[in-house]
Order: C-alpha cells, then structure tokens, then sequence
C-alpha cells in the first residue's frame, strides 16, 4: 500500500500524488466504496492541495479536486438537475468564520437582511426528491452537480420521505438519506444473515442501499430535508421565501426537514449568535441518533442569496463549518481477551493509535465473540473506529475493500485466560464454567467498594491476603472476620483492624439496593439494583419472584428478566450466607412486594410514601456544592429514589429535572434545548429538605 499524502505537497511530484490519492478517496466516498482516507484525513489533504495551488496558479491539475462538486469524481447520471445541486465550502474554527462572513457582507453591501439559517450537517447521501401532486415520483442522487443518478427504486424504504403527501403539492426536496446509528446496527445484522460484508460506517451503508436494486433483503434508511425548491409546474411562491420559512412548508406538507432533528433549525441574528449556537450543536453531538459532521450556516432571505451568488462548486451565501472528527481510520493490531467478575470473557480492540475527538484512541469496545464473526474483523484490518464525547471508542466495522491479503484471523481463546477452565460457548457472551468463582477476586472487590457496600479500608492487596489466606472466598465473608483474623495479616495493626471490623459493622446495615448491587447480577448495576430493591423491597421477595415479576420493574425486559432470575437462583447459597451473617435484607421504607400480591393496590400493599419527586425522572451532572458536595453519584442517584423519583444517567424528552452543577457540560445544553427544568445543587438540596443525610 502507498504512503497516504496528508502533508501540504512540497513540490509538483508530491502535488500530483496528493490529487491522485484525494481523487481516488473522493470517487469512494461518494460512490459508496470504502475510502481509507475518512474525513479528518481528507479535509487536511484538500486544503494542502489548494494551499499549493494558491501558491502555484499555473501548476493546477485537470484532476483537481479543489472547486468541484464531489471533489470531482462522481460520474454525471442520466437525469438532468432542475437546478445545480452544489457542493459547500468548509470553515474549520471561529476565525473563518468570521471571515466568512465579512466576505459575504462585503457581496452583499452589508449585514445579511433576516439573520443565519442554522442547521446541522447530517453525514449522509445527498438527493432530491421530485414530488408532483403529492405523490413521490423520482429519486436523484446529487453525482456531478449538473446530472444524477435515478435510484427511484428506493422510494418506499425511506423514512421521513413518504410516497404520498397529504396535500396535493407539486415540490422538489432536497436533502440527506443516510442511517441512524439504530438502522446501522439492524443492517449490519440483516447483512450478516445473508453471508454480505458488513457496512464500515453508517454513511457507506446509506450510499450502498441507496443504489442497490436487486437485494434478497430490505434496509431502512431515514431522510431530512435541508432545502424546498419549485418545479417547472408548481410552488414557485417557495423561490421567494425565506430557508425558514420553506422548511415550514416542507416540514407541514409531510415530509421530515433538519427542523424535527433533535438540534433543529434556528434563525440567528449575528455571527456571534451563530458562533454559540455551533458549540451547542458541537455538545449535544454525541447524544444525537445518527451522525453530523458539522453545521450548516446560510443566509436566510432568499435577496441575499441571490445578491451573493455561487463559485464553481458551492453557494456563497452559506459555509459548512466542520466540526472535530469523531470517526477515523486506523489498524486493528491485536485483540485481548479480559475475564470479569461474573467470569465474562470480554475482547477488546488493540488500535494504531489515532487521534479521535480530541483524545488518542489505543482501544476500542468488541463486544463479543459473536460480533467480531459479524463484522469479519481480521489483524491487520484498516478499521473504522467512532468516539463522541465521553462514549467509549467502538469498532464500526473493517474496511474490507483496503485488505492486502495479509491480514489474518482473530484467535479465540479456547481456555479461560484467566485460570485455563473450560469456556461455556452457549451464548453470545462466553463465560469460564467456573463463572464467579473465576473471577473471586474481581467480584469481592466489587462487593465491597465505594458504590456497593462501601467498607473503607478493604482495598485491594488486603482482599488478596484475605483470598490467599483462606479466610475469604466470597464477599459473605468478610461479615465473619474477627479480631485475631484480621491481626495475622500482614501490615495489620490494631487500630487498623479495630476501625475496619467497625466499618464492617456498619456495612451490614446498607440498604438492600447495595447488597443487591454487590451480588453482581449479570444484566443489572447500579440503577437497575435500587429499582430491583424499591420495587419488591426485601431479598425475599426478590427471590421468590418470577421472570414476569421481575418485568414490573422499569428497565427490565423478558430477556434480561429471566437472566436475573438464574442468576439469583444460582447465589441462592450466597445469599443465605449474607442473611446468616446479619446482613440486612430490606429496603428502609418500602413493603415487600410478594407473590400474590394485586400488582400493589392500597388494600394489598402498604403505600410508599410519594416524596417530593414523585414520578420525576431526574438526572444529576456536574459537581456538586453545598450540602450536596460530599455525596457520590451513587449516593445522590439513592436520595433521588427515596425521595420518589425515578434516577437517570442520560437526558432524553423523558427527563423531568436536570440538576446541574458546575462545569455541567453538554447535559445542560440538551437539558435546555429539550426545554427541561434545570436548576443548581442548592434549589435541589432544599427541594429535599430532611431527606438529606
């Protein structure tokens, strides 16, 4: 394989190498090949390539990407465009920005008329959509600008674009096909069962299904609408109005516009309007269902577009500002292959190391056995690997058509890692038959910290000794340790062994959401335990629910509830050793919840009180002050739940209250977007009043 260029070219050799390598990338990109440039690596080697040109006007290469639509490497279609379908040129930062908009004022004799246009870059397939009477009739990809390819025959497997309008309305619409991280996901997965290759990223699955026409399956895509325009015979009033304005229509007549994104359309009177209103984009990116690669700014009055005119490739009336890759290319080195605390067998990704959103990425998330057959991973594959925000990296997939023939296939362990046992292959996950026990140290570590039961000063080397010495094999354990135990360790003295037994004491007094999160059920953490423990309220109600029982707790679904039963089945002998030793088995203030009860009525089971969150699904962000600074996450996530509401990691339309504290970061930016009450860790702390500890 050549070397990439991504350095500005030094000389005319290394210029016409880097238009050759751009050219080819280009071509790929928009056919739906795979490019091994992704587009951080591309956008550094097309300003190179025009930094050299502006310095050597008469050494510019016919191939030459620079001031084409599409780089200049998709084939013209068979169908003519009612207007040129243009690429847009590209800002990288604040100052360009600016300068951008000095230059449009500059065309335009002064400020724009109505403000900016704002709106995300969705990173799909560029079309249009001819509608005549209502009804869909023709399907254009964008291909040179002047002429695009027909692919009508995807009409009818794209949501957002529906076949029939409710009014009879006679439009084009243009805008983005591509696939939501969710249909990602789902064509990856109908791919595998047919024996294809699995799609490298979302953008090249959309581009791929897009011109299929003869597949044994179905992919469903998704569009937004980013510009409405007449045709020939109808809606020329759409030529005289505000972008705004044509998205309303649009968007009113049925088909989905960039407006019903969940960062929307929004009018901006001045740049610096415009600046802020990118950074909030460039936050609430990572929550987003699908992927943008940036944010389209545009001059909302139709006049000023006209007055401003287009380039050779792009209109100058708006600019695509780019935002930090959070998708990039790279080789896929090795895989690990980690045992957990339940005896999991988990593999991850050991990566050529690649700058990704700001941070360097050296590992990335495999889930498991089965996922890497999906995605026909090999070593030595160029792989796409996605990060946004604080996500952790994951493998899209391989690159396959940038294969060299010398990549080989990933070895599965065909032992337990850890302790050599035998692997129980019956489900995706693989597991070392000797589960728990594998992972002895692991799981009595987890048991015992901060989040679970929180004994201060079992760290991890006295858990070792504890194991080593035999006087520890589970974390029931430990509630029997004595004195003299605790005095024939090493390093042990008495005020040490004194506070730690004291500690201890107090930890059998824990909650029964702690206990239950310290057992490791597979399938539940943190969240779901405190559910789990306020819905049933004692451990023995937990166990003598079944799996639809446990479907009455938020959260759990038939797979996981049936996972959770086994699994409490199967430390049936823990638990009982837990409830010998003293430890409490209920949850304060909640009845218990037995087989038999009505599904909770006042007549069959004592009501718990509402609180002053009740039915509020609250999420926490920040860090805390005041009378809440001291407390975990795990500890604001319980007072949350004792006082009636319902804890939460993520926010969503389903939030009801966010509670920001300092430097709360892209939480708070949805929060507000989304419209959802915020206020600071002072107003929340009242709010709770003799609640708080």
């Amino acid at each position: 394989m050549t070397e990439i260029i991504t350095a500005e070219p030094a000389d005319a050799e290394s210029y016409a190498r880097a238009v050759t390598e751009a050219t080819a990338a280009s071509a790929a990109y928009y056919s739906g090949g795979d490019s091994r440039l992704d587009d951080a690596t591309y956008d550094r080697l097309a300003r190179a390539i025009a930094a050299y040109e502006a310095e050597h006007p008469t050494e510019i290469a016919p191939a030459s990407p620079t001031g084409k639509v599409a780089g200049g490497a998709v084939p013209a279609g068979e169908v003519e465009h009612s207007a040129r379908m243009m690429s847009l040129d590209n800002v990288f930062d604040g100052a360009e920005l600016s300068a951008w908009a000095e230059s449009l004022a500059k065309r335009l004799g002064g400020p724009v008329t109505s403000g900016y246009a704002v709106e995300p870059k969705l990173d799909g397939v560029a079309v249009a959509a001819r509608y005549r009477k209502g009804r869909l009739e023709q399907l254009v990809t964008r291909g040179d600008g002047s002429h695009g390819e027909d692919v009508s025959h995807a009409i009818g497997t794209i949501a957002g674009l529906p076949e029939e309008l409710d009014t009879p309305v006679t439009f084009e619409v243009r805008g983005e096909v591509l696939l939501t991280t969710e249909q990602f996901e789902q064509a990856n997965l109908t791919r595998a069962e047919f024996g294809a290759t699995p799609f490298a990223n979302p953008r090249n699955g959309a581009a791929g299904t897009l011109r299929a026409k003869e597949r044994p399956y179905v992919i469903e895509m998704t569009f937004w609408a980013y510009s409405g325009l007449p045709l020939e015979d109808g809606s020329a009033e759409l030529a005289a109005l505000p972008h705004s304005q044509v998205m309303e229509i649009v968007a009113a007549a049925g088909v989905r516009t960039t407006a019903a994104t969940p960062v929307g359309l929004r009018t901006c009177a001045s740049i610096d309007e415009v600046r802020s209103r990118v950074e909030e984009i460039a936050v609430l990116r990572a929550a987003l269902p699908f992927g943008i690669d940036g944010v389209v700014i545009k001059a909302d009055d139709p006049a000023d577009q006209e007055k401003a005119g287009f380039s050779s490739r792009a209109p100058r009336w708006a600019i695509a500002y780019k935002l930090p890759a959070v998708e990039r290319v790279t080789r896929l080195l090795a895989v690990e292959w980690n045992v957990g605390r339940t005896g999991v067998i988990a593999p991850r990704a050991v990566l050529e190391p690649v700058e990704i959103d700001g941070s360097t990425v050296t590992y990335a998330t495999l889930h498991n056995p089965a996922d890497i057959t999906r995605r026909d991973l090999r070593i030595g594959d160029q792989v796409t690997v996605y990060k946004a925000g604080d996500i952790i990296p994951r493998i899209e997939a391989p690159v396959v058509q940038l294969r060299t023939g010398e990549e080989t296939a990933i070895d599965f362990p065909t032992e337990c890692p850890r302790c050599a046992s035998e692997i129980d292959t019956g489900q995706e996950r693989w597991r070392c038959v000797r589960g728990r026990e594998c992972g002895q140290l692991a799981s009595i570590r987890y048991a015992v910290a901060r989040d679970c039961l929180d004994i201060d000063g079992m760290g991890q080397q006295l858990v070792a000794q504890l194991v080593a010495s035999g006087q520890v094999s589970d974390f029931a354990d430990v509630f029997t340790l004595d004195r003299g135990q605790l005095l024939a360790l090493e390093r042990m003295g008495e005020v040490s062994a004194d506070k730690l037994l004291a500690t201890i004491a107090a930890a059998k007094d824990r909650p029964l959401n702690r206990v239950f999160c310290a057992l490791g059920v597979l399938g539940t953490g943190r969240s779901i335990s405190r559910r789990i423990a306020r819905h049933f309220g004692t451990m023995e109600a937990i166990r003598a629910a079944d799996a639809a029982a446990l479907e009455g707790v938020a959260g759990i679904g038939a797979e996981k509830a049936r996972v959770v039963v086994a699994q409490i089945a199967e430390l049936a002998p823990l638990i009982d050793k837990l409830t010998a030793a003293g430890v409490n088995m209920a949850e304060p203030g909640v009845p218990a919840r037995m087989p038999g009860d009505d599904g909770g009525t006042a007549e069959a089971r004592p009501a718990v009180p509402a609180g002053p969150l009740a039915d509020l699904t609250v999420v926490v962000t920040g860090s805390m002050t005041g009378a809440l600074a001291e407390l975990s996450r795990t500890a604001m996530n319980e007072l949350i739940e004792s006082a009636g509401g319902r804890a939460s990691s993520s926010v969503s339309k389903k939030t009801s209250l966010l509670v920001a504290g300092e430097k709360a970061g892209s939480k708070r930016a949805k929060a507000e977007e989304l419209g959802i009450r915020v206020i600071a860790p002072d107003e929340f702390a009242e709010l709770l009043g003799d609640l708080l500890p």
